[in-house]
């Protein structure tokens, strides 16, 4: 048994290899980690550093592969490497929980979710057979769920992602383990969900006295949450200390890093922004809420001619088979992109942000309102129009990994929209393809490989080449870096910026990231439920936002409340 002065889990040396054909491949290497009772302790890193992989290990979960080569695993004074998986699968659940990364992967779909909480309580004889149900209700609602009896009937699909989310957390605590593993539990979350979930954890594990490892790639998050963070590189800890330390005084030079990369710690730290001069005003009278409350005060509007794009009372309305009420996506959206500058669209998932998006790229046309592009409506455009139109206007999508066709190589990725418009010989394409990806900081050799070859950021890079093949004026960025971490993240934030400056582009940026988008921006709208609450040029949004629906997600920026740490 642990003492008051043993440590509840503790790892030393901890090494783990991963079987291939091409031999061991070592993933972690002599890690070393404590984490008291009722203590949150944080292990943050990039992809591949090792995090993941380390608490997988401490739960008995890693892959078939795997295999712990080294090292020691003790919890409460009992040794788990080499423990029997009959001994394991009582350890697992009952003494240490799990709420893993994606609830969609991790929720069984044919099962409804009340069936998924009870598997856990009946595997560890939590309770009798009569007991059960209120049992089930009592973890769903203590997960923070608001009808418990209802969303156990449920499929998981039939839950929003902040509710599947929830209905993990009541699984991973259902028998009040002593330690929870929370691994990545809100990377595929808003904001606010985020800061929702992290705060039901803290209650729930604050009440049963439990202590969490905290899995995340969020240094932001991890200071603001945990009492120590572990940073973890290719494989090793290279730093350890409290968050207050690890944020003002990092010593390892990949912790600085990560430090400097940071959104929401140069939020908190107010870190001056550069981004090109050009800064867009709002069309005046815009920023009305659906409360008829109005946003930031607003410049007057600019010339039309300095404005690539004009959007004025922009509306998508999707017709409800088997219903009278229609759902109205987007209500009354009116915005301005100056040339050679960055307008950022914020919200939630279903404000309405990437649907206007989509209406800009002409994927979906609007049920009404006008969007201009150089002065031509778009909707008016005849084929000849629309095709100089499409030149003119290019995506980049958040998912580097699914926006990117993976029977292609990088050198037919890019060379695509060339050859669609009929852009030059084959090698003038091939030569612009190798300028374009030295562009993205690219080495041209990566134009033979596949993307599967290619880590996220590089695939990244690749999807910026391709919006570029054709020199556009306007790039629609749709979350470009929410799949990325921090690092990498920052590096294409950077790579945007810079090609800003250089080819003068206009971006329309979408993103659910307050943080990112301080970063980038000149201009902010913030939607919600389909219409913009209030816009102003950045720095005036973050330092005096007017909306109470903008100072909520101002709030909840994960590190923001951290001041100058």
């Amino acid at each position: 048994m642990s003492t008051p002065s043993s440590p509840l889990l503790q790892v030393r040396d901890l090494t783990i290899g991963f079987r291939t054909p091409g031999g061991i491949v070592e993933a972690v290497t002599g890690v070393d980690l404590d984490v008291a009772e009722g203590e949150t302790v944080a292990i943050v890193g990039e992809s591949g550093s090792g995090k993941s992989t380390t608490a997988m290990a401490v739960i008995g979960l890693l892959a078939g592969n795997g295999d712990v080569s080294r090292g020691s695993i003790r919890f409460d004074g009992t040794e788990l490497v080499g423990l029997a998986e009959s001994r394991m699968q009582k350890v697992r659940g009952a003494s240490i929980g799990l709420v893993p990364q994606d609830p969609m992967s991790n929720l069984n779909p044919v099962s409804k979710v009340g069936t998924q909480v009870a598997e856990t309580l009946r595997a560890h004889d939590m309770v009798g057979r009569d007991g059960l149900d209120a049992a089930v209700h009592a973890a769903l609602a203590a997960a923070g769920l608001p009808d418990p009896a209802a969303t156990a009937k449920q499929y998981p699909h039939e839950l929003s992602g902040g509710m599947r989310q929830r209905a993990l957390i009541a699984i991973g605590l259902a028998c009040r383990p002593r330690l929870l593993i929370a691994d990545e539990p809100t990377s595929a979350l808003d904001v606010t969900v985020q800061r929702t979930i992290l705060d039901q954890i803290e209650r729930m594990t604050d009440e049963f006295g439990t202590s969490v490892l905290l899995i995340t790639h969020d240094l932001g998050l991890a200071a603001e949450r945990a009492a120590r963070v572990v940073v973890m590189s290719k494989g090793r800890v290279v730093e350890t200390g409290s968050a207050e330390q690890i944020l003002s005084q990092p010593e390892h030079e990949y912790t600085r890093r990560l430090v400097a990369a940071a959104p929401s710690v140069a939020i908190a730290r107010a870190v001056p922004i550069s981004r090109p001069t050009a800064v867009p005003t709002a069309v005046a009278g815009e920023g009305e809420g659906s409360d008829g409350s109005t946003g930031a005060p607003t410049a007057a509007a600019p010339d039309a001619v300095d404005n690539i794009v004009e959007i004025r009372d922009l509306t998508k309305v999707y017709r409800r088979r088997g219903r009278r009420d229609d759902f109205v996506a987007v209500d009354g959206v009116s915005l301005s992109i100056p040339r050679g500058s960055t307008v950022a669209i914020v919200g939630e998932s279903g404000s309405g942000k990437t649907t206007t998006a989509r209406m800009l790229l002409r994927a979906i046309e609007p049920t009404s309102g006008s969007i201009r592009f150089d002065g031509e409506d778009v909707s008016a455009m005849d084929t000849a129009a629309l095709r100089r139109f499409r030149e003119n206007v290019q995506p980049v999508f958040q998912d580097p990994y699914s926006s990117l066709n993976p029977s292609f190589t990088v050198q037919r990725i890019i060379e695509e929209p060339l050859a669609v418009y009929g852009r030059g010989s084959g090698s003038e394409r091939r030569a612009r393809v190798h300028e374009l990806l030295e562009q993205v900081s690219l080495p041209t050799s990566t134009a033979s490989r596949y993307p599967s070859q290619l880590s996220g950021g590089q695939r990244q890079r690749v999807a910026i080449a391709r919006a570029l093949a054709l020199k556009p004026r306007l790039i629609v960025c749709d979350e470009p870096v929410s799949a990325l971490d921090v690092l990498v993240q920052a590096q294409i934030l950077d790579l945007l910026a810079d090609l800003q400056r250089e080819l003068g582009l206009s971006y329309l940026f979408i993103s659910h990231d307050l943080a990112v988008v301080r970063l980038i921006s000149d201009h902010v709208c913030v939607m919600q439920n389909g219409r913009i609450v209030e816009q102003a040029p950045s720095e005036q949004l973050f330092e005096s936002p007017q909306h109470p629906y903008t100072k909520a997600l101002l709030a909840s920026i994960p590190g923001a409340a951290l001041g100058a740490a």
